[in-house]
């Protein structure tokens, strides 16, 4: 259900979770008689709090993705595996995960790919900050082409990016047809 939601609604949902005096994040802490996180201002956590937020909103594809998978495995191996004697861990571990491996490989590339384009929910709820802890290459590309006005720079830097995207994407194919 999150990933239906628009960036914005589910930053602004984190956003109200992460305020300092009246957020739930340190509303819980304090019932647990912890002290108060800075979880946008300080700059060792900035980053996981994005991470927390960016995993919460993406996992529900994630989960359908690997749902069509289960439901599309024969069950010919695990009713063999069980008539063999092999318990429910041991056929998740030999006969059901080995044949979900290339919607792992498949959901290990999108989440790869995504996260080096993830922009939104940064700049909606940093804007690349503390101290830069969590500006993406995607964020300064916007503040020199944008604000800097500096656009070749900001064109050029985008050409690399894009390089870069495409080099990360055919090596994670390449390693998908090893698996093969």
């Amino acid at each position: 259900m999150p990933y239906l939601l628009p960036v914005t609604v589910v930053t602004l949902i984190w956003t109200w979770l992460y305020q300092p005096d009246v957020g739930l994040g340190n509303e819980l802490l304090g019932t647990l008689g912890l002290e108060p996180v800075g979880w946008l201002s300080d700059e060792a956590v900035a980053m996981w709090s994005v991470a927390a937020l960016t995993v919460w909103w993406t996992v529900g594809f994630n989960f359908l993705l690997y749902l069509a998978a289960l439901q599309s495995l024969p069950t010919a191996y695990d009713e063999a595996a069980a008539l063999d004697g092999a318990g429910a861990w041991r056929r998740l571990w030999s006969v059901t995960l080995p044949q979900l491996r290339r919607t792992t490989v498949l959901v290990g590339m999108l989440q790869i790919l995504a996260s080096l384009k993830v922009f939104d929910q940064i700049y909606i709820l940093t804007k690349g900050g503390p101290n830069g802890s969590t500006r993406p290459l995607l964020e300064y590309v916007y503040d020199v082409g944008f604000t800097g006005y500096r656009l070749g720079y900001a064109s050029a830097v985008s050409y690399v990016f894009f390089a870069l995207v495409i080099v990360v994407s055919l090596a994670q194919l390449r390693l998908f047809r090893q698996e093969d």
